[in-house]
């Protein structure tokens, strides 16, 4: 114990033994160190290498199949930011491969929150919320990426994890309408699935989106694909009476709302229209009493300024009328048909 030191050597035996015992020790911890060093360097050696491999395998199947620089550049992007989250762990395999139990903790651990931002699925029991959770896929996005286009089928709904998301619409082409808003982490997107999934006559096609979705930034997300949310719905069409369900459906369906919003722009016309009429009508029998009231063939001022309102408002009305009708035919199709209503007595079971 004494070594590189000016210390004597101490004669005791039973300190001489104490002192080899804490050399030993000491030397067996720092050779456990260096081991466990060892193992975890060569553990990232060999994902770094994996990865490396992955890449020059991308590589050379790009080149081979001649893919432009930009499509080149959000694949390297995509693998890379993929690489940054994961460090070369596969998420959704290792869950699959814990027990049932410890799966559905972890994934009611990540995702319920998530979930029961929607408010149809907080009306659903835990039972449900779990099947749901344990359905949700982990999903990543890089920025700038199309998640889907308007007018394309919609085949999964989105639950933002973290990141930026925007969406558009323009009302099916329609000319001079843009609608946006930004989606933000614990939003969601893909609601267009929700009355495909709770209608039991719903055809086997997906329905379209409503909304262009774009990443604005990195995207982390879990993903409910439209299968999983059709048989969730399935079971949660047994748990609520049919009035609740059509109250839901009329709620999220993308028709009805658009319907509900071009009845009420068609009702304010209407309402509009009719003020305007009124409002000359009164003018008019204020003229024609002003006029029935004066004595002789003298005007009075009063009449007079009467017999200038009524000219003015009269004109005005008749060239907002003219516009009216001209604007008429083009106004008149925006009023889509009442969309149909499914019938939830006859469930399907």
């Amino acid at each position: 114990s004494s070594l590189g030191q000016n210390l004597k050597t101490s004669t005791y035996v039973a300190e001489i033994a104490f002192a080899i015992f804490i050399a030993i020790f000491g030397l067996v911890l720092f050779s456990l160190l260096i081991g466990n060093m060892q193992k975890y360097l060569q553990s990232t050696t060999v994902r770094v290498e994996e990865m490396r491999v992955k890449r020059r395998d991308a590589e050379l199947w790009m080149s081979h199949r001649m893919l432009p620089d930009n499509l080149k550049q959000r694949i390297r992007k995509y693998e890379q930011y993929k690489w940054q989250k994961n460090r070369g762990v596969e998420e959704e395999a290792l869950i699959l491969n814990l027990p049932k139990d410890l799966r559905r903790d972890i994934k009611r651990h990540l995702c319920l929150a998530l979930v029961k931002k929607v408010p149809l699925f907080e009306k659903m029991n835990e039972q449900l919320l779990d099947a749901m959770c344990d359905r949700l896929k982990p999903v990543l996005y890089t920025e700038k990426s199309c998640i889907v286009r308007e007018e394309d089928p919609v085949d999964e709904m989105l639950f933002i994890m973290r990141g930026k998301v925007a969406t558009m619409t323009t009302n099916g082409g329609r000319t001079g309408f843009f609608n946006s808003l930004f989606l933000m982490p614990g939003d969601f997107c893909g609601e267009e699935l929700l009355t495909w999934a709770l209608d039991p006559n719903s055809s086997s096609n997906l329905p379209t989106s409503t909304r262009t979705v774009e990443t604005i930034s990195e995207v982390e997300a879990f993903a409910l694909m439209a299968d999983d949310l059709k048989f969730v719905a399935s079971q949660f069409r047994r748990l609520i009476n049919s009035k609740q369900l059509q109250h839901t459906f009329r709620s999220y369906s993308p028709q009805w709302k658009t319907w509900g919003a071009c009845f009420i722009q068609a009702a304010w016309r209407r309402y509009s229209k009719k003020k305007i009429e009124r409002t000359l009508r009164e003018a008019e029998d204020k003229l024609h009493d002003a006029l029935a009231n004066e004595e002789g063939s003298t005007i009075s001022l009063g009449a007079t300024i009467y017999a200038s309102r009524f000219a003015a408002n009269a004109l005005r009305n008749l060239r907002r009328n003219n516009t009216h009708k001209r604007m008429q035919p083009r106004l008149m199709p925006l009023l889509p048909p009442k969309p149909a209503e499914p019938d939830f007595t006859t469930q399907k079971h």
